[in-house]
């Protein structure tokens, strides 16, 4: 690990030479690789740096030990050996953390599409609260969403919307959310006051560059078709939805969002390229016979990860065995408990794989 370390440190001297030479920086596609390469470990080798002088101060202390025989600077010593050392095994923890292989996918952008499963109208709402909550968190977060494509119930809920949400390191805090998301409660339109149990699906894409994934217009079927729902005059008038279809995967995208037919198709177009990188990425992964199943979850939008139960205000993420008695607060998009436990089980399955 340190002769990587090292190695890294040594890379990182050599980019921060070549981002102050006036020929790199004259060539800005040039200087901005460079840029992005310093950036990607620029964490790893500040903590490498603490974790050295953290040595160092423990030699040097070890050292005045040996030759003073002065007791309050014994003393002294002593006392900076031991926070050294103490600070010494937190950056190494830490640095194993940092050294482990980075999704390419963390920095991302979010295509979040939520869907009403089994439950009838109260699932469609429940998509509704779900839909509400992550863009609360994405508010915490100071990140930019913008509805992509809804189909609304007439209650208020959702049959299926589809979010996205920009922002440094979206995706690396949204990923585990994909799976079967079942909610207990009474519903409003039940009389006797029977709990019932109903169900709605994420699924979290990482946006896909045009350059990463490019779309044969040959490969493609566009159908427009009239909106329904809310949208004003232009409602069942004009022709402004958009289905596109990609005839090599069989991926049907709609998108009725926006009044304009040329919005609409070009945030179809987003959803599309998200969804074939989706598939890129499943069948590359399935391919590997060792392919590593983090115990938070595979991802598949078929697993259930979590319950939301009313009556006794508690939320459990069933794939860590986390339960929080603070429904209300996790609605209203207070997640990062939940979420960072969810990471820190996912980084300690993979120290263990390492």
């Amino acid at each position: 690990m340190l002769e990587k370390l090292a190695a890294l440190n040594e890379k990182y001297e050599r980019l921060t030479e070549l981002v102050s030479d006036p020929a790199v920086i004259a060539d800005q596609t040039e200087w901005q690789k460079h840029i992005r390469a310093r950036a990607e470990i620029e964490d790893v080798v500040m903590t490498y740096r603490r974790y050295q002088a953290a040595e160092q101060a423990i030699a040097e202390a070890e050292a005045i030990l040996a030759s003073h025989e002065d007791p309050e600077l014994a003393e002294l010593a002593q006392q900076e050996i031991a926070e050294n050392t103490e600070q010494k095994a937190a950056l190494e923890q830490e640095l194993k953390l940092l050294l482990l292989p980075r999704d390419p996918n963390d920095n991302r952008n979010v295509i979040l599409e939520i869907r009403a499963g089994t439950g009838g109208e109260e699932a469609a709402l429940f998509a509704g609260d779900l839909f509400r909550m992550y863009t609360r968190y994405a508010e915490q977060k100071r990140w930019r969403t913008e509805i992509m494509d809804a189909n609304y119930t007439d209650i208020g809920g959702f049959k299926e919307v589809i979010l996205l949400v920009e922002g440094k390191g979206a995706y690396s805090r949204l990923k585990f959310e994909s799976g079967v998301h079942r909610v207990q409660r009474v519903p409003s339109t039940e009389s006797s006051g029977r709990i019932h149990t109903s169900a709605a699906t994420v699924a979290v894409l990482p946006e896909a560059e045009e350059v990463e994934v490019e779309i044969n217009p040959n490969d493609i079927r566009i159908d427009l078709f009239c909106a329904t729902g809310p949208g004003g005059q232009c409602v069942n008038t004009t022709q402004s939805a958009v289905r596109i279809t990609h005839l090599p995967t069989g991926i049907v995208v709609s998108c009725q969002d926006e009044k304009s037919q040329i919005k609409n198709k070009a945030k179809a177009m987003r959803v599309l390229r998200a969804r074939v990188l989706e598939k890129m990425q499943e069948e590359a992964q399935s391919a590997e016979a060792s392919a590593r199943r983090s115990m938070v979850g595979s991802g598949d939008r078929s697993e259930r990860i979590r319950t939301y139960n009313f009556p006794e205000r508690r939320v459990t993420d069933h794939r860590i065995g986390l339960t929080l008695h603070k429904l209300d607060q996790v609605l209203e998009g207070d997640l990062d408990e939940i979420i960072d436990a969810l990471i820190t089980s996912d980084q300690a399955q993979r120290l263990r794989e390492a």
